[in-house]
């Protein structure tokens, strides 16, 4: 891992940033209880305005609507019944679209025609082996249920399978916002981190997240950090009006060969080792990011993402 130093970034101020304006200083034992405040209610957390979308819906229109509402999954669900059948995220889209082995979809299947291929039923490539939650469920087997199936959202279902929430990484942050748990960034976060320089093409960058299983990947210029990019950049870049017209023509090569630079959209935020978790989560929040960098000593430590702080919730 390169010992990189930080461009442009965003130091988050001392205060405390969380959704209802105060600092909880919980201590362990509090966070716990607070926990199983909610147990046997997962709707408590989970969001109901959930999007699905039908198996027949095209690969393309299923990228549209992601980008229209800013979710980086979708469950799928049949247009009559709303009973789960599926689920499709921006790491498919990314493999299909050139990074991994759903990409092979468009050569064997479709001869290489994109715009056949793109016009496909999301059905597909999306995940049909889907791991979902009951309404009835509590919040720690929810918990439980991610770190064991190493996935970032789950939809909920009723009794008869019928689609009603998503439960997603980013609701369990919000959970823990403001908290002081105890723990920290340093116990958490991922030391041994795939990086990326800024020239890297983005074909190369969306198989490094296929074949790594990683959905963000810290862009570095020799010591220094210049940003992050994810799936959903990548998803958002190749699903863009220019770009796509590229792709459905068979520029496909030329589209590829850009560099990952021009993905990066925003300024660095980090953190560093001894932040306590609740802290973090806060941050996330009120930065919109999923994941921070951490530094100590100007130099990259490590990174810590919206699934280390569900790990640390569920232990």
């Amino acid at each position: 891992m390169n010992k990189s130093s930080i461009k442009n970034a965003v130091i988050p101020k001392k205060e405390k940033h969380v959704r209802d304006g105060y600092t909880r200083n919980m201590g362990p034992l509090d966070f716990k209880s607070r926990i199983s405040e909610h147990t046997g209610d997962i709707m408590t957390i989970s969001s109901n305005e959930v999007v699905t979308i039908p198996p027949t819906m095209s690969i393309i229109g299923a990228v549209k609507t992601m980008l229209e509402h800013g979710f980086r999954r979708l469950p799928v669900a049949d247009a009559g019944t709303n009973r789960l059948e599926g689920i499709v995220t921006s790491k498919d889209i990314v493999d299909f679209l050139g990074g991994g082995k759903k990409h092979l979809m468009v050569k064997n299947r479709y001869k290489g025609n994109f715009l056949a291929a793109v016009n496909a039923n999301v059905s597909e490539i999306m995940e049909e082996n889907v791991v979902s939650l009951n309404v009835k469920d509590s919040i720690k087997n929810a918990m439980d249920t991610m770190i064991k199936q190493n996935v970032g959202g789950i939809p909920v279902t009723d009794d008869e399978n019928k689609v009603k929430a998503i439960v997603s990484e980013k609701d369990f942050v919000f959970l823990l916002a403001g908290i002081m748990t105890g723990k920290t960034v340093n116990e958490y976060m991922s030391k041994n981190i795939i990086t990326a320089p800024p020239d890297m093409p983005i074909g190369t960058a969306a198989r490094s997240m296929i074949n790594n299983g990683i959905r963000r990947l810290p862009v570095v210029k020799g010591d220094v950090l210049v940003g992050i990019i994810t799936a959903s950049d990548i998803m958002r870049f190749l699903g863009s009006g220019d770009i796509f017209e590229k792709l459905v023509t068979g520029n496909t090569a030329e589209i590829f060969k850009v560099p990952i630079s021009t993905l990066i959209k925003r300024e660095v935020v980090f953190t560093v080792p001894e932040t306590d978790l609740g802290e973090t989560a806060s941050i996330m929040l009120d930065k919109n990011v999923g994941s921070l960098p951490v530094f100590e000593n100007s130099q990259l430590k490590g990174i810590i993402t919206e699934r280390d702080i569900v790990r640390a919730m569920a232990e």
